[in-house]
């Protein structure tokens, strides 16, 4: 026997079935909007990632040197890789670029609730507008496709912020400041107790004083009494900005799911402007269920021209927890609209009768293991199968198959010739 290695995970056929409707649903509702779908690789330069964060983010990193002697990683999220795209293509892309993907990533990290080793996310993506509908079709997008799986309001809810404001209002305290460490304090701000939060911000670089007076500026979510405390330029466009943001997700219908929470940060360093996260409305599920936000510089950095970028990664682990916490997660279960039954020698008219089925969209099963008819029909069973067609010997002497319902179990002989015929999914019910 072998063991699974920790942080990876099996999806067998019923939890792929669920997982299956949950990315579709996420596909096809980016594709309403116009988003195209890109593939990109499992493997990348590391340099992708040691480039901008240092050395030490391989401690992270699936990353080892390959037969060519090149350092390489699985890639630990996507961003990079579609900056990468981007700038390789750049003038010959249409504008905007709105791209979407379904994928696993992998990083080296503790396992715990929502998160694995190897962890699946749909990316949604658009390249090419600053403009504040940008911001608002991705949220727009996020609340559609979460309703779409049939969560509501009282199911999640968006806290969405802007990373300039939090900027601003910690510059302009007069303190030799790491800003980046600061921010990232703010990030970490509900995993931490009050004392907790405040020694990181003074560790970032402000007093205590300072520490407290900014936690309860930015608690209180107060826009207007932020921009007259920060008395910036920096901060009067980002809230500005922020709100008109908010006025266009108004419109395009996902301003109810938004709520104004500036403790929201997002740690990645690239994030310039709007940003958001996903939460469980209950709090049941303690992890955020995705994030994401505006990197407008990320693709210059990348060698490409200036372009404005915005995005959100729902995190497939996170987002099971809370469909099944508000109980829309689809049923764990095999389905199978006809199975088709063989006794005797009738493997041809069976086959015909399965490929009929089939042309018109269903799916069909049919013995390929030479069972007996008692084994047949407990395997129909076993797959959900709706309909059980009977090709039996005897009935084809008679120019009949038998159809079974098989939640009712009533049967029913019906001529062989008219089944299915031009019925797109014939039932007992077209025959009686």
């Amino acid at each position: 026997m072998y063991d699974r290695i920790k942080g990876f995970r099996d999806f067998y056929p019923g939890e792929m079935t669920a997982r299956r409707e949950t990315i579709d649903t996420l596909e096809d509702t980016a594709r309403r909007y116009g988003f195209r779908e890109i593939g990109t690789p499992a493997l990348e330069r590391a340099e992708l990632w040691t480039d901008k964060s240092g050395d030490d983010i391989v401690d992270e990193l699936y990353s080892f040197e390959d037969q060519g002697g090149r350092h390489v990683t699985l890639t630990p999220e996507l961003t990079p890789t579609v900056a990468r795209m981007v700038v390789a293509k750049q003038q010959e892309l249409s504008k905007p670029i709105k791209w979407v993907s379904t994928r696993p990533f992998w990083r080296y990290e503790q396992v715990q609730q929502g998160r694995q080793r190897e962890f699946y996310q749909t990316n949604v993506d658009i390249f090419g507008s600053s403009e504040p509908e940008a911001d608002a079709e991705i949220l727009a997008w996020a609340g559609d496709a979460l309703t779409n799986l049939g969560l509501t309001d009282e199911h999640f809810e968006f806290r969405i912020s802007h990373r300039d404001i939090l900027g601003g209002v910690l510059e302009s305290y007069d303190t030799d400041l790491e800003l980046d460490e600061a921010i990232r304090a703010v990030d970490k701000s509900d995993k931490l107790s009050t004392p907790e939060y405040h020694d990181a911000l003074v560790e970032a670089g402000l007093t205590y004083d300072q520490a407290a007076e900014f936690d309860d500026l930015i608690a209180s979510g107060d826009l207007e009494e932020v921009a007259d405390f920060a008395d910036s330029e920096q901060v009067d466009d980002a809230v500005s900005n922020l709100q008109n943001v908010l006025e266009a997700a108004e419109d395009f219908g996902a301003r109810e799911h938004c709520t104004i929470s500036l403790e929201t940060a997002r740690g990645l360093d690239y994030y310039t402007g709007v940003v958001f996260e996903c939460f469980d409305s209950t709090g049941e599920v303690s992890r955020s269920i995705f994030g994401g936000g505006r990197y407008d510089d990320l693709i210059e950095s990348f060698g490409g021209q200036p372009t404005p970028a915005v995005g959100v990664a729902p995190g497939h682990a996170t987002l099971s927890l809370l469909c099944q916490r508000a109980g829309v997660w689809p049923d764990e279960e095999v389905s199978t609209d006809y199975y088709v039954l063989q006794i005797g020698d009738t493997r041809p008219e069976a086959a015909r009768i399965s490929r009929d089925l089939r042309e018109k969209g269903h799916v069909v099963e049919t013995d390929i293991a030479g069972r007996s008819f008692g084994s047949q029909l407990n395997y129909a069973d076993s797959i959900n199968a709706e309909t059980v067609v009977i090709a039996g010997e005897q009935d084809l002497a008679n120019e009949e198959v038998t159809i079974k319902d098989m939640e009712s179990g009533d049967q029913l002989q019906v001529p062989v010739e008219a089944f299915p015929g031009d019925l797109e999914r014939p039932t007992i019910s077209d025959f009686e």
